[in-house]
């Protein structure tokens, strides 16, 4: 029970309003709620961060003759929002198979994403051995290289092994990622002490075992965190799928751009076509976007 109501019976109003004060000043404002100008900041920062997503349903709802003539359409959509999506899904672009492409490389990069700087993060973090150090300056050292320097190489290779327009040669590149393992390294280094290590091992658990039973369950905000953003990352990837994949083999972000003809381009149905390719997305952000923001705090503050 707090102590204010308790002051205000027993010695006034006054009182309980400057104990109210002193708390406030002891805990350095962290229980005072916020005001108006908090929620009006927020308010025009959603507003900024929502219109470009209203802006493409705008167009989308529109059709190429009323955007020619105003490229800035009115406020309220027009009807023809299904029309539209009807001819994207069922026009020349296999937008099916982009569905089923993308789906499949971005679940399986996230989820190696996962298990790979999980276990890399826990190997810099907990265990002692010789270089570990030095091999963890590299791994982070890898982030500062352009991805564009390896493109032609990979190409190359990738063409020798069989894999140009074949979707292992997008998923192998996207298996392991530097900032993944560093991500998991700070995390775990914070938030695993050494003691339950010690106690597992001496219990008779074998490494693999340790990992698995303490180290995996106390991973596992920071995981999903890393497996959402992987996600995400690769479902909207357009440079390295358009080099090594074909038209006829395409991801969504490749058949969006499939959409726009050589000497006309309805934008309306490029917009259409934008709308399908986020849809996932929001979903996928209101079922996992408690996840999403308790592993971002958990980073924020163990790191």
């Amino acid at each position: 029970m707090s102590s204010i109501p308790v002051i205000a019976q027993s010695a006034g109003p006054g009182a309980a309003r400057w104990a109210a004060r002193r708390r406030g000043r002891a805990t350095g404002g962290a229980n005072r709620r916020p005001g108006w100008v908090t929620y009006a900041i927020l308010a025009v920062v959603l507003l900024i961060a929502v219109y470009p997503l209203y802006y493409t349903l705008q167009l989308a709802s529109s059709d190429a003759v009323s955007i020619a003539r105003n490229p800035i359409p009115s406020l309220v959509p027009e009807g023809n929002l299904f029309a539209n999506i009807a001819e994207v899904l069922g026009g020349r672009v296999p937008f099916g198979k982009a569905f089923v492409n993308s789906m499949i490389i971005s679940v399986s990069a996230a989820v190696s994403v996962v298990a790979f700087s999980t276990l890399a993060g826990f190997s810099f973090a907990k265990l002692r051995y010789r270089g570990r150090g030095p091999l963890l300056v590299f791994v982070i050292a890898t982030m500062a290289v352009p991805t564009q320097l390896g493109i032609v190489p990979m190409f190359i290779l990738f063409t020798e092994l069989g894999w140009a327009n074949n979707l292992i040669g997008v998923i192998v590149p996207a298996m392991v990622s530097a900032f993944g393992v560093f991500w998991m390294t700070q995390y775990l280094d914070q938030a695993l002490p050494y003691e339950l290590i010690e106690a597992a091992r001496v219990d008779g658990a074998s490494m693999i075992r340790t990992f698995w039973h303490v180290a995996l369950p106390a991973a596992r905000p920071a995981a999903a965190m890393l497996g959402l953003f992987t996600f995400v990352q690769h479902w909207v990837a357009f440079f390295w799928p358009f080099i090594i994949l074909t038209s006829n083999n395409p991801t969504l972000p490749m058949a969006v751009q499939l959409l726009q003809a050589n000497y006309f381009t309805d934008y309306s149905l490029v917009m259409a076509g934008v709308l399908v390719t986020t849809f996932p997305l929001l979903i996928l952000f209101v079922v996992a976007g408690r996840q999403l923001v308790s592993g971002i705090m958990a980073g924020a503050v163990k790191g």
